[in-house]
């Protein structure tokens, strides 16, 4: 009770504003939507979505019971958001142009047409600054440790979901093929894009299908688990407070090495200057623009799997530290620009992932079995990758949130609702493997099921 007392009462100082002058900005910024004259660019929708976020974000955090065991403010800001846009609460051209913010192409209509529009890709943008952060502040010798046996954890979470999934199945009279199918692959298959869409073409381009068809499911299952992985996510957080034994730490301390110093001393990081975070920018988006020539161009695919840019992102910035080539001044300024990132702009990103989340889809795919064999199926991939992460010296939550639920949600917009209602954004660069990575896997996994069970 003194708990929830605390939070209740606890100091409201949104982003580090006196309570009046926020509320002044948000009361501003919703006259200005609602008149029209907020502008449609990245300082209005920066504008519109942090103020959606600092009010969600207060109220979710001194909500008892909410804020204890189902994510706070981040997971408030998501749910609040989701119901904003689904029920058109805020006007269409806010919605497109958060759409174009967030991703890097939108459909649209023109002229009666279907479009595409460049967009922004801001959640890239997001995601290279935590992974460079993260990863070039990592003990070298951990480094090579931690992402050897990750792999194993990521196929611990996928024969976990597999094997829950299939006895949820059983409980409602689904078969195992059929849940292998149309259940696990989708949910572990690293999100919506990387995922289920290219899923549903090889579904198409093995059963002659239309891939609309296995798609509609698809995405209705996904979306209903990512909403479990989420909530797992603050659930296990809770868990790691009671039994401190089973976790590394959240926050800044979190990882994944039971043996070790996982971080880098800070105190041996020369201090940055304000050039310092200039570079720390300029060699984060060089590494993006690596990534990509890699994806696109170079070695689009190994072995027949596509690979992601993100994963070629994770390899050569884990190289570029290995190597030592990195100043520790730009290495600091790295770090702090990942701190800045996850604190203030955590929930622009929870906004923005919002409008991809149909509320009235979610309800209508809802039924009872759907929801338990989802909730199975995130409940296997948390036992299945705690179980071989503590195997093979991991932590066990760490493992599970992400090895584990990190693959059983939307991708990279996923990655950072379940990091962030877990309190371990620092291990974003495992969750991208996991979404990448073990993807990719999953596609490869997929055809052979479809081609085996379908032809």
């Amino acid at each position: 009770m003194e708990e929830y007392k605390k939070a209740l009462l606890a100091p409201c100082k949104p982003m580090g504003l006196p309570w009046w002058l926020a509320l002044i900005i948000v009361v501003l910024t919703y006259i200005s939507v609602n008149r029209g004259t907020l502008s449609t660019d990245l300082a209005g929708c920066f504008l519109l979505m942090l103020s959606i976020g600092i009010v969600c974000d207060q109220i979710g955090n001194r909500l008892p019971i909410w804020n204890t065991y189902v994510g706070g403010g981040i997971v408030m800001t998501y749910i609040v958001s989701a119901v904003l846009f689904s029920y058109n609460c805020i006007p269409d051209k806010y919605v497109t142009a958060i759409s174009t913010l967030m991703d890097d192409s939108v459909k649209m209509l023109v002229n009666g047409t279907e479009a595409k529009a460049v967009g922004s890709d801001f959640l890239s943008f997001f995601i290279i600054f935590l992974i460079t952060g993260s990863i070039i502040s990592l003990d070298r010798k951990l480094m090579i440790k931690s992402f050897i046996g990750y792999i194993p954890s990521i196929f611990g979470g996928l024969i976990g979901a597999a094997v829950f999934g299939v006895l949820g199945g059983l409980l409602f009279g689904v078969t195992p093929a059929m849940i292998l199918i149309k259940y696990v692959l989708p949910v572990m298959g690293g999100g919506n894009g990387a995922g289920a869409v290219p899923l549903s073409q090889i579904y198409e381009s093995v059963t002659g299908d239309n891939a609309a068809n296995y798609y509609s499911f698809a995405i209705a299952i996904l979306t209903i688990a990512n909403v479990f992985a989420i909530i797992s996510g603050a659930l296990l957080k809770k868990l790691g407070e009671a039994k401190p034994d089973l976790t590394g730490g959240d926050g800044a301390k979190a990882r994944l090495m039971r043996e070790g110093h996982f971080d880098a001393d800070d105190s041996k990081l020369a201090k940055p200057s304000l050039g310092d975070y200039g570079g720390a920018i300029l060699l984060a988006c060089a590494f993006y623009a690596l990534g990509r020539l890699f994806a696109k161009a170079i070695l689009p695919e190994i072995g027949g799997a596509p690979i992601h840019q993100f994963a070629y992102v994770i390899l050569f910035v884990a190289i570029a530290a290995l190597t030592g080539i990195i100043p520790d001044n730009i290495r600091n300024a790295a770090k702090t620009l990942q701190s800045f990132f996850t604190k203030n702009l955590i929930n622009i990103i929870m906004v923005g992932v919002a409008v991809d989340t149909n509320i009235h889809d979610l309800l209508a795919a809802c039924t009872f079995s759907n929801v338990v064999i989802a909730a199975l199926i995130v409940l296997g991939c948390i036992i299945g990758s705690a179980i071989i992460g503590y195997l093979v010296g991991f932590f066990p939550i760490d493992t599970a949130v992400t090895a584990g639920l990190c693959m059983a949600n939307r991708g990279g917009s996923g990655d950072l609702a379940v990091l962030g209602a877990a309190d371990r954004m620092s291990l974003i660069p495992y969750a991208q493997l996991s979404s990448r990575l073990g993807g990719g896997i999953v596609l490869v996994i997929g055809s052979f099921i479809f081609g085996l069970l379908l032809k």
